[in-house]
């Protein structure tokens, strides 16, 4: 039994769909979790950037002695993951990109699309994770840069952000013949449902689920999982807007938090 707090963080408001997912597989589990609002999106930085605002953040989570890291950011994964693990080897640091590559893999998928920030796409993170795993697969990538800006601004269930999905989603699916999707952005699965309406023979594969479920095979594996604890839930974020927190009472609207303010030294 380990009863420390899981550190979870995301670039902004997107992380919070995998605390919900941690929230229901891992109800006895508490979390720390901070969204970088003030200096979102991260898709569009470059690699030093991003490296440097992961690491701060990181520094400060371990810091408040969390047990484990989630990396709900498919861009900070894709750019930083491996850096935040030699900085921090005794610490479990778990990225969103090779549990949800493994789940696609393991369904026996051979001809995935792949949506994602800028940043990730030009990395070819997944690309490369998912022929490593299966050398015949066959992978489609496009980014879709406007898509995380729309969902910080609360656009989500509007008739802009279903245009949006179109405009980067339609040629995409007629070219690449695919039936399955992964949704490379935890902003992603805000917007699962245009996509559903929209391609409803897609299949898709959310980043914030599978991270989470790597999180609890890891923690059963080793003993560290919570029970009891008295620990309440953490909100950090570094810029108080009101789109955080409409976001935050939309996905916790059962849960009694408290939202903190925090800027990390530059």
């Amino acid at each position: 039994m380990d009863n420390r707090p899981i550190g979870v963080f995301d670039s902004g408001l997107g992380g919070l769909t995998s605390v919900h997912e941690l929230h229901r597989q891992l109800p006895e589990e508490k979390v720390i979790y901070y969204g970088d609002t003030a200096r979102t999106p991260y898709g569009s930085k470059s690699p030093e950037t991003i490296i440097k605002f992961a690491t701060q953040i990181v520094d400060y989570l371990v810091a408040r002695n969390t047990k484990m890291i989630l990396i709900a950011c498919n861009t900070v994964t894709a750019l930083a993951l491996d850096s935040l693990r030699e900085r921090y080897p005794a610490i479990p640091i778990i990225g969103v990109i090779e549990p949800t590559v493994r789940k696609v893999v393991s369904e026996g998928c051979s001809n995935v699309g792949v949506i994602a920030t800028k940043a990730t796409i030009g990395s070819d993170v997944y690309g490369r994770e998912l022929r490593r795993m299966d050398p015949d697969i066959k992978v489609c990538s496009a980014a879709c840069p406007a898509i995380v800006p729309l969902v910080e601004e609360g656009l989500t269930d509007t008739d802009i952000m279903e245009l949006t999905v179109k405009h980067y989603m339609d040629d995409f699916v007629r070219e690449g013949g695919f039936s399955d999707l992964i949704l490379g952005c935890t902003h992603y699965p805000l917007v699962a449902g245009h996509l559903r309406k929209l391609y409803p023979d897609l299949r898709l594969y959310s980043s914030s689920a599978e991270v989470v479920s790597e999180a609890r095979r890891i923690l059963t594996e080793n003993d560290m999982l919570a029970s009891g604890s008295e620990f309440t839930d953490r909100y950090y974020a570094s810029d108080m807007s009101d789109n955080f927190i409409a976001m935050t009472d939309m996905l916790f609207r059962d849960t009694d938090f408290k939202i903190h303010l925090l800027k990390l030294e530059e």
